[in-house]
C-alpha cells in the first residue's frame, strides 16, 4: 500500500494554518490589515484599578451637583433641578432592546444592546427620534437599575455590545452604571452613540469606560448649527471631541468574526442642499484626525420633527402656494399649501448630494466606510 511521505511537524504546522486561513476566507471576507485586527478584546473598564473606579465614582456625583458636562455649562444642581437637556439625577429611558438598525459590525447576528435615552442636550429640527430626544418619554432608573438591564441584555439578549443612545446629558449616570456593571459581571463593550456636542470634561469622566465611540458630526456652518440645532459652536465643540475620543481609542478595530471591539466611527447624515457642509466635514476628519477612521455617509435623512410644519406668527398669516412635502413625505393638495417651516430641508435627500460627499471623502484620503450589506442582514 503507498502511505504519503512523513512531513516535518514545521511543515504539518504551517500547512493546517494556511488550510485555516483558506476555509476562514471563504466564509468571511473581512479583508482587514493586522492592526485593526483583533485576536481577542478585554473591555477597558476591567483594566482600570480600584483607585480610578472611586475616583470616577466621585467624580460624576460631583458633576451632578454642578453640571457641566456638556458645552451648554447649565451649572444646575441636577439633584434639585433640570437643565437645558430636561433629565435629572437619575436616567430617564425609552426603550432598552437589542436593536438591528445600527452598522453591521456593531448589530452582528444577535442585535446591539440599545439603550435609548430619553432627554438631549441639542435641540435639532429635524430630529429622528423627536419624541425621545425632545420630550420626556419613558421611565426612570437610578445608575444601579440601570447595570441591571445591561446584564439582562448580556445574558438574556446576547447582545454584542451595550449601546447607549444619546447619552451626553447623562455621563455621571452612565460612568456610575457601567462600574456598577462591571462588578455585576458585565464583559461587553460599552458604545458611547453621541451628536458629538460633548464637553472634555465628560470625555474625561468616560476614558477607560468607554471601548467605542460613536460620534455623528452633523453641519460644518455656525449659522446651519444655529438655525438647525439651536446650539452655538457646535463644529468647533465637534471636532474638538472627536478628536478626544480619537486620542483615547484609535481607529475601529474588530474581532474576526466581524464584530466591531474598540475605536471609532463618525457619522454623516447628509442633507438636503448641505453637501457642501458634508463635504467640508469628511476632508476635517482625513486631514486632521485620520486618514484610517471609519466613515458612515449616511442618506436616511428624511422630514421630521418641526421641519414642513405650518409657521408661526405672523408670517403664517401670509399664505403661499407652493410645492411641499410635509412630514412623513406626504403631499399637501393645492388648496392647503401654504408656507412651512424650515422649507430648504423639507424633502429626502438626493442620492447625488450624497454621492458628492462621498467622492470628497475619497478624494480626501479616507477608505474605511460603512457598506450596506447587500442581503439586507449582517455583512461578513
Amino acid at each position: 500500500m503507498y502511505r504519503l511521505p512523513r512531513l516535518p511537524s514545521a511543515v504539518k504546522i504551517s500547512c493546517g494554518s494556511v488550510l485555516r486561513r483558506a476555509l476562514i476566507g471563504s466564509h468571511r471576507k473581512l479583508h482587514l490589515a493586522p492592526p485593526w485586527l483583533l485576536d481577542d478584546y478585554i473591555p477597558r473598564y476591567h483594566l482600570i484599578s480600584s483607585v480610578d473606579a472611586s475616583r470616577k465614582r466621585s467624580e460624576a456625583y460631583a458633576h451632578l451637583s454642578k453640571c457641566n458636562l456638556c458645552p451648554r455649562l447649565c451649572g444646575v444642581n441636577r439633584f434639585e433641578k433640570t437643565g437645558v437637556c430636561l433629565i435629572g439625577a437619575d436616567v430617564k429611558v425609552d426603550t432598552i432592546a437589542p436593536h438591528f438598525g445600527e452598522e453591521p459590525c456593531f448589530q452582528g447576528h444577535n442585535g446591539s444592546g440599545s439603550v435609548f435615552f430619553s432627554g438631549c442636550n441639542l435641540r435639532c429640527v429635524f430630529c429622528q427620534n423627536h419624541t425621545i430626544a425632545h420630550q420626556r418619554h419613558g421611565f426612570d432608573l437610578t445608575p444601579e437599575k440601570l447595570a441591571e438591564w445591561y446584564m439582562m441584555l448580556q445574558d438574556v439578549g446576547k447582545v454584542h455590545n451595550i449601546n447607549l443612545v444619546t447619552p451626553e446629558h447623562v455621563v455621571p449616570q452612565v460612568a456610575l452604571s457601567i462600574l456598577h456593571a462591571r462588578d455585576l459581571g458585565l464583559r461587553l463593550p460599552i458604545i458611547y452613540n453621541t451628536s458629538s456636542f460633548d464637553s472634555l470634561e465628560s470625555l474625561k469622566l468616560l476614558d477607560g469606560l468607554v471601548d467605542i465611540y460613536l460620534p455623528d458630526f452633523k453641519v460644518w456652518r455656525d449659522d446651519t448649527s444655529r438655525r438647525l440645532l439651536k446650539a452655538d459652536n457646535y463644529a468647533a465643540t465637534a471636532m474638538e471631541s472627536i478628536k478626544a475620543m480619537h486620542a483615547q481609542v484609535g481607529d475601529l478595530c474588530f474581532t474576526d468574526d466581524g464584530i466591531a471591539k474598540k475605536g471609532v466611527l463618525v457619522r454623516h447624515l447628509v442633507m438636503p442642499g448641505k453637501a457642501d457642509e458634508g463635504r467640508e466635514i469628511v476632508r476635517w476628519i482625513a486631514e486632521n484626525v485620520s486618514k484610517d477612521m471609519m466613515v458612515n455617509i449616511m442618506e436616511q435623512y428624511f422630514p421630521r420633527a418641526h421641519v414642513g410644519k405650518a409657521r408661526r406668527g405672523k408670517s403664517a398669516k401670509s399664505e403661499e402656494v407652493v410645492e411641499v412635502v410635509e412630514p412623513g413625505g406626504l403631499r399637501a393638495s393645492p388648496q392647503t399649501m401654504a408656507k412651512v417651516r424650515y422649507e430648504d430641508i423639507n424633502r429626502p435627500v438626493d442620492l447625488d448630494e450624497v454621492a458628492l460627499v462621498r467622492q470628497a471623502a475619497e478624494e480626501a484620503g479616507l477608505w474605511r466606510f460603512v457598506e450596506a450589506a447587500k442581503h439586507g442582514g449582517f455583512n461578513i
